[in-house]
């Protein structure tokens, strides 16, 4: 089960790093970049990764819409997997929608 949300965790970051155009990384480290970050639960997270998985075309449409960066949503899953309880979170919603 833990090896099933590393792998479910990693392809969401490799997705979301795929899925960049041309974008100004210096802006990610924006204060309202980072507070956004913080106010996603993991079942939010879990949500938009399953979103961008089934749509990658559309995966910085997506993040923007959630005041995301793909630096940002990197880091705010690298945050849940240091959790057991908020991985099988987003690992449960991730599942849910339908990825």
């Amino acid at each position: 089960m833990r090896s099933a949300t590393i792998i479910t965790l990693l392809l969401a970051l490799t997705l979301a790093g795929a899925c960049g155009g041309k974008q100004d990384y210096a802006s990610s480290s924006s204060p309202a970049a980072t507070a956004k970050t913080a106010s996603l639960t993991p079942e939010q997270l879990g949500e938009l990764g399953a979103q961008i998985q089934k749509n990658p075309d559309r995966a910085h449409e997506l993040l923007t819409h959630h005041g995301l960066t793909e630096e940002s949503f990197e880091k705010a899953i690298r945050q849940v997997t240091e959790n057991p309880d908020a991985s099988r979170r987003y690992t449960a919603a991730y599942r849910k929608a339908g990825a």
